[in-house]
């Protein structure tokens, strides 16, 4: 079958301008519904979360099986790259991991073996920082600070 050369090239430019307005479009983010379980395993349970002003959530959770802990920070609405970060410490093992970078929607995962033991953790997105200190560890209260830098 033979095309002519008017049916080309008007078959070029429609390509062309759906193409464009494709190119021309934001960027793809994450899905808004990331889970502390996505981003950790489905085997890890919330045990504690704040807020991290408006702009979203750390998340500290437990995996029974293995007595690991992990931190996720989620934003509430993924779009362009933000400094974010996640990170969790335990002093009685002077164990801990962090995760700092630019991202669209998560920072983490970040694992420390936390059975038994109190845990340090927090996170920040863009200029807001959450520092929770003593957490999860029975009769001990823990100390919750927020800070905008």
């Amino acid at each position: 079958m033979r095309f002519s050369r008017p049916v080309l090239t008007c078959a070029a430019l429609a390509a062309l301008a759906i193409g464009g307005t494709t190119a021309l479009a934001g960027p793809a983010s994450a899905a808004p519904n990331t889970t502390p379980q996505k981003v950790c395993g489905s085997s890890y349970k919330t045990v504690n979360s704040a807020p991290v002003g408006s702009l979203g959530t750390v998340y500290l959770t437990y995996n029974s099986s293995n007595g690991k802990n992990c931190v996720a920070t989620i934003r509430n609405n993924p779009g362009t790259r933000l400094d974010m970060s996640a990170w969790i410490y335990v002093s009685d093992t002077d164990q801990g991991d962090q995760d700092y970078g630019q991202y669209t929607s998560y920072a983490g995962p970040t694992y420390v073996y936390g059975k038994a033991h109190c845990v340090d953790w927090g996170g920040n997105i863009n200029n807001v920082y959450v520092q929770v200190t003593g957490s999860n560890c029975a009769a001990l209260r823990e100390h919750r600070v927020t800070t905008t830098r």
